[in-house]
């Protein structure tokens, strides 16, 4: 699925690359075959590789545009970054901005762009390189990044989360197109950005509302569609473990008490699903447009 329409708002899927496709005893500290034994009928082939027994993933952002304003929701890996050792996305050449332009969008156009956190993969493009520098890649946007986040990060030293700050954060701030958010931010009265934490202390939701449709664009709160059946299943990538689990279950308590679609970065197609109660856990239908 590349565009859906949520109430009055257009939203559009823009990939930059499939994957990473970490296995799921890799991905899943607490995976248990069973569950996947339970699910395999639709899981396999379109969300879990069964010969390696590792995940199929999206690498994506969303752009949303209603009532003349266009927002980018987190921004993938990027062109020309230095990303060892994480090889895929090292000094990579893709043709993102050539999906953004197929999907009617010109890096000019973006008024706004929502980093849900400051991994690697969510704030790539926020940058490009030019003369030797590394610029903002869309020029008239305010870049939304949660306060928490940017000091977290701003304070880490380890070798790849520093190089992403410094090379896709540190710029937009320098050029002044950075915006902090401090607790729950309305954008305008149909988009609410509201604090999100456990994958990472900062870490935050963009909510939509649109002629009585809903949908909440979630980051990294869930990695995978078997996390709507365990919400208790953290990632080995959340950095808070017990905030993670209650996050992510407020969020499917979200989705099925408002009707909200659920629209993560990394669910693969069709990449974004209804949520429906099943006992004491939660279940999903996949949205088709």
């Amino acid at each position: 699925m590349n565009q859906l329409a949520i109430g009055e708002a257009t939203v559009d899927r823009v990939e930059d690359m499939p994957g990473p496709s970490f296995r799921l005893t890799t991905m899943f500290p607490d995976f248990d075959p069973a569950v996947f034994e339970r699910h395999r009928d639709w899981l396999v082939p379109n969300y879990v590789n069964v010969e390696k027994m590792a995940l199929v993933m999206s690498l994506h952002s969303w752009v949303i545009r209603v009532g003349g304003l266009t927002v980018l929701v987190d921004t993938c890996i990027g062109n020309d970054k230095d990303r060892l050792p994480a090889e895929p996305w090292h000094q990579r050449q893709g043709p993102y901005l050539e999906r953004l332009a197929a999907a009617g969008v010109r890096p000019e156009q973006v008024d706004l762009v929502m980093c849900t956190h400051l991994h690697p993969d969510h704030v790539g493009w926020n940058t490009q390189m030019a003369d030797g520098r590394w610029l903002p890649t869309f020029p008239n946007a305010k870049y939304l990044f949660s306060r928490t986040e940017y000091e977290h990060f701003q304070a880490k030293a380890e070798d790849m989360d520093r190089q992403c700050f410094e090379d896709s954060v540190l710029p937009i701030v320098e050029h002044e197109q950075a915006e902090m958010t401090e607790g729950a931010h309305a954008i305008d009265p149909g988009m609410l950005i509201e604090p999100a934490p456990g994958h990472t202390p900062g870490h935050i939701t963009l909510k939509l509302e649109s002629g009585g449709d809903a949908a909440i664009f979630t980051g990294d709160i869930l990695h995978h569609p078997l996390q709507v059946y365990r919400p208790d299943w953290n990632s080995r990538f959340c950095a808070l473990p017990d905030e993670a689990r209650r996050t992510r279950r407020a969020v499917l308590e979200h989705c099925v008490e408002r009707g909200a679609l659920l629209m993560p970065a990394h669910f693969g197609a069709p990449h974004c699903c209804h949520v429906h109660r099943e006992g004491e856990s939660f279940g999903l239908a996949w949205h088709h447009g």
